[in-house]
């Protein structure tokens, strides 16, 4: 990872709501996410024409959830997966969480499975609250920075992965997304 892990504190202290990621750089921001935990107005049919390359292998993985709980990537075999490395903290990570409670609520029954990977030094009891207060309907484990190097680090969350169900790495996305935009990449692969 290009940063000590989990993330500076410092990082936060640096933010200004509006940012797409939360990054140690401070540069100017990048244009305020357009967030929507609504569902877009194209069909079915036409979200799935997108073709998503395959980038790689997504890494085995085992983690805690925050009740301790062992969670393995295995578990997720057979599913399309996101993989969201993401920290209370983080405006544009919190941002995106009500449209993935709403695709989990849509598309769990299709093979679709959600882990965010929360890299908060506060450890699981922060998390445990935040889960709580927003009604997150998907697995939470606490990362480590062996999980993070294996994706390949990165310099900024939320960063996502999208794994479909052979577990290739077929999306990685920096920063907050419109959730209509990242449903479609989504239903691409539960199609």
């Amino acid at each position: 990872m290009h940063t000590s892990f989990p993330l500076r504190l410092a990082i936060a202290a640096s933010l200004a709501f509006g940012i797409t990621a939360c990054s140690p750089k401070k540069e100017d921001p990048p244009p305020k996410p357009k967030v929507s935990a609504e569902t877009p107005a194209k069909p079915a049919a036409a979200m799935a024409a997108i073709t998503l390359p395959k980038i790689g292998p997504a890494p085995a993985w085992q983690l805690e959830d925050v009740d301790g709980k062992p969670v393995r990537s295995e578990d997720f075999k057979g599913k399309v997966l996101v993989v969201d490395f993401w920290a209370t903290w983080c405006p544009p990570c919190r941002a995106e969480i009500p449209g993935y409670i709403e695709m989990v609520k849509k598309y769990g029954k299709d093979g679709l499975a959600i882990v965010g990977m929360s890299i908060d030094q506060a450890g699981p009891d922060v998390v445990k609250e935040f889960i709580a207060k927003q009604g997150v309907n998907y697995t939470m484990v606490m990362a480590d920075e062996k999980v993070a190097e294996a994706f390949g680090g990165f310099d900024a969350i939320p960063t996502t992965f999208l794994i479909d169900r052979d577990g290739q790495i077929r999306d990685r996305k920096l920063g907050a997304a419109e959730s209509a935009e990242y449903e479609q990449k989504i239903v691409s692969l539960l199609n």
